[in-house]
């Protein structure tokens, strides 16, 4: 029977690492993401090279900071995993959407109210209103697997990046409380601590170029964590064999977090 992958943020960065490792591993995979007309012949090369690897791939262009547009996709999800081997369920689910605002929280130019709450929705609670919506409908399999992306920014403070720091430290808390809770339908919950990585993502946060030149700096291996580093410990963490761990928020950065 297939199994499948569904991938938040699927269409560039460790998003799209993340794709092209998983189908490597076997997983055909359902990718969410927000793009421009733009980026087709982009997303049109990511499909040609899922198909190389002898597996399937369905993309649904949406703006995940709608919860509507979320509703939509899990609608249509039982009609996109389904195969010649029938129904299917989603083994893997990757959150890797990065859609907030970096402003400094008082001053001029400050986070409004609603940056901070969308910053928080999409970056912090949405993992849970996914698993909410896959358990509902019967798509969440178990065994499963449940991950999502942190920063060091959970933890230290980072001009203009507080509304982001907000939003890591509520899906820190939500990884650990899903855990817990899932842990009877044998489906693990881990958030992944990247080190700084040079994604669209990183190309956002103002002073982005100085926060790559130090972590490079202090990186004991004197470069930025990439894409595909991400995509491997992705990948580690839906073998079989990582099964017990759960709960955790997992570094992958190359022993920076850890660097004076």
């Amino acid at each position: 029977m297939s199994r499948w992958a569904l991938i938040l943020g699927a269409s560039s960065g460790i998003g799209r690492a993340s794709v092209l490792k998983l189908a490597a591993d076997g997983f055909d995979v359902v990718g969410v993401h927000f793009d421009r007309r733009a980026a087709a012949p982009r997303l049109a090369a990511l499909r040609d090279e899922v198909e190389r690897l002898g597996r399937r791939l369905t993309l649904f262009n949406t703006n995940l900071a709608q919860p509507d547009n979320r509703r939509t996709v899990l609608d249509q999800l039982p009609a996109a995993l389904h195969g010649s081997d029938g129904p299917g369920q989603v083994h893997v689910v990757l959150h890797s959407v990065a859609f907030g605002v970096t402003r400094p929280l008082i001053g001029d130019g400050s986070a409004s109210e609603d940056d901070l709450n969308v910053t928080c929705a999409v970056m912090g609670h949405d993992v849970v209103h996914w698993v909410r919506g896959l358990l509902e409908r019967g798509l969440l399999a178990s065994p499963g697997r449940v991950l999502s992306l942190t920063s060091e920014g959970d933890r230290r403070a980072w001009k203009s990046y507080g509304p982001v720091s907000a939003a890591k430290a509520i899906l820190e808390s939500h990884t650990r409380q899903l855990a817990i809770e899932l842990a009877p339908r044998k489906i693990t919950v881990n958030c992944i601590l990247a080190g700084v990585t040079d994604t669209p993502a990183l190309r956002v946060i103002p002073g982005n170029e100085q926060i790559a030149a130090v972590s490079a700096q202090r990186n004991p291996h004197g470069r930025l964590t990439t894409p595909e580093d991400v995509a491997d410990v992705v990948s580690l963490l839906c073998d079989p064999r990582a099964a017990w761990i759960t709960g955790s928020i997992v570094s992958c950065d190359g022993g920076e977090s850890i660097t004076a």
